[in-house]
């Protein structure tokens, strides 16, 4: 089985994509198997927060060793699994990472914080995750096994085209199911979608991309000025179709 795990930070595509892979009807697909641990050490207040922790494993090894060593569904070829990097707390050893199959999923953090902050009070750089994109990247890197890195702003301009260049690099089949999909809820969404899913639940494919330009001050300018440089260096290493 080809375990494909995506790291991306929030408000990125990372549920589209999960949407995409899933649709494929060879791969089961896991939504952010790491929240529960998240939520259960930081007490934050997201939305849905004790269903999240009731319904998910608060112990990051028994995660880990599922995601690397468990059969979640008989039968199929891949599983795809969906990460945010902000997750991965200082806590988390990184050595079972290197068994999956890692790709970095990046997006501008100014357009991040925009939309971040339309529904959080506050941001701060560990919030959307590029500091933790990078440490992976850093140690995924001197391992040996840099992983590949999408930027979200290239692969809405060029779905199929990014789709067929990661199912080669993982080695799998392209096929056309992964750019369209039924449009609902999946049983296999987090207990949280109903606070955050409603667009992906309205999608039928990827969104064609648009311009932005956001416009910050404040807080969320410093933390989108913080994270700039990640950004930065992450989008050089960007796969380039």
């Amino acid at each position: 089985m080809i375990r494909l795990a995506m790291w991306s930070g929030p408000r990125n595509i990372s549920t589209a994509l999960m949407r995409s892979w899933e649709n494929r009807g060879d791969c089961v697909v896991v939504d952010e198997p790491l929240y529960a641990h998240y939520l259960s050490v930081t007490q934050l207040d997201h939305p849905a927060r004790e269903e999240v922790i009731a319904a998910g494993d608060t112990d990051w090894r028994r995660v880990a060793s599922w995601l690397t060593d468990g059969d979640p569904r008989p039968g199929a070829t891949v599983f795809y699994q969906k990460h945010m990097t902000h997750h991965l707390l200082p806590r988390i050893e990184y050595d079972w990472i290197r068994r999956l199959r890692n790709v970095l999923l990046i997006r501008d953090p100014r357009e991040v914080v925009a939309s971040y902050v339309k529904s959080r009070a506050s941001v701060t750089p560990e919030d959307i995750g590029l500091p933790q994109q990078i440490t992976l990247y850093d140690v995924l890197s001197a391992a040996g096994e840099p992983p590949p890195v999408i930027d979200a702003a290239d692969f809405l301009r060029a779905p199929g085209g990014h789709l067929r260049a990661l199912c080669d690099l993982v080695g799998v089949p392209f096929t056309d199911r992964m750019l369209a999909w039924p449009p609902g809820r999946r049983d296999s969404d987090g207990v949280w979608a109903p606070h955050w899913y409603h667009a992906v639940w309205e999608s039928t494919g990827f969104e064609p991309w648009r311009p932005r330009n956001p416009q910050l001050s404040g807080e969320p300018a410093r933390t989108a000025a913080a994270c700039l440089p990640h950004y930065e260096r992450l989008h050089a290493a960007r796969l380039r179709l």
